[in-house]
């Protein structure tokens, strides 16, 4: 008895092996080509390749037709927007998008702090006819969206560093951290909100306010977006209110006080 407490429970091995593709897939951030992926898991690519074969007909793995390298395919996708969704902010803040879409008028989602940057994870449509798509999973530019301001106004500065610096390594032509966006990110700590006009989109343009933990720290993002020639971004206008009285009240009920 005291020796099976020791060793802990009994998994089973090959499915221990073979996660570590799937934890390289989601280490690396990008698809990888099979020798590159069995490197980084550390097997023998002649040993990778059945567990490929499995992960793809369970959808957690897919393979591009064009380049054959291997992603995390359409299951992965789901299981971790599924988790996601089940973290209590989210929760929370879930019914209070779709009371702010009707309010205002635009869409409305909420994003989180993914491994690869802020990332949709709720979506509320607007009633108008004229409406911005978004998509769950999206995940948004650094420094051309409002969400992406917002958490690089506020994580910590390591966090910031290396996710633009993951970024530019998956999009060469991403423009690098500088004086300009310092001063953006400071503008977002002094108003409490961040906003982008035509930044990732032409012709489309965002709010974004942040919801803090009993810590202080930034747990997700309320983003408004909408067409620009109908988008108020006056940051005394009544949609940034709005935005902004909604983050503070979900920021309360999650333990958060103003300093």
């Amino acid at each position: 008895m005291e020796e099976e407490q020791e060793r802990g429970p009994r998994g089973i091995q090959s499915i221990e092996v073979g996660g570590q593709l799937l934890l390289a897939l989601a280490h690396q951030g990008r698809p990888l080509a099979l020798k590159d992926l069995a490197r980084a898991a550390e097997m023998p690519p002649a040993k990778a390749h059945p567990y490929l074969v499995s992960f793809i007909k369970l959808g957690l793995v897919e393979q591009e037709a064009a380049s054959g390298r291997y992603g995390l395919g359409p299951l992965a996708l789901q299981l971790g927007l599924i988790s996601l969704q089940q973290y209590e902010p989210v929760r929370l803040a879930t019914p209070r998008i779709e009371e702010l879409a009707a309010e205002l008028g635009h869409t409305m989602a909420i994003a989180v702090w993914g491994n690869r940057g802020p990332t949709i994870v709720r979506v509320a449509e607007a009633p108008s006819p004229v409406h911005i798509s978004m998509r769950h999973g999206t995940v948004m530019s650094l420094r051309g969206t409002a969400s992406g301001r917002l958490f690089a106004a506020y994580l910590p500065a390591d966090v910031v560093a290396a996710a633009f610096a993951a970024e530019a390594a998956l999009d060469p032509a991403a423009l690098p951290r500088d004086a300009e966006l310092d001063a953006w990110l400071a503008e977002v700590r002094r108003t409490g909100i961040a906003s982008a006009r035509d930044g990732a989109v032409v012709g489309v343009s965002a709010w974004a306010a942040p919801v803090f933990d009993d810590r202080g720290r930034i747990v997700l993002s309320l983003t408004a977006i909408g067409p620009s020639g109908s988008f108020d971004l006056d940051p005394t206008g009544q949609m940034a209110t709005a935005l902004r009285r909604a983050g503070e009240d979900l920021s309360r009920q999650l333990g958060w006080r103003q300093d």
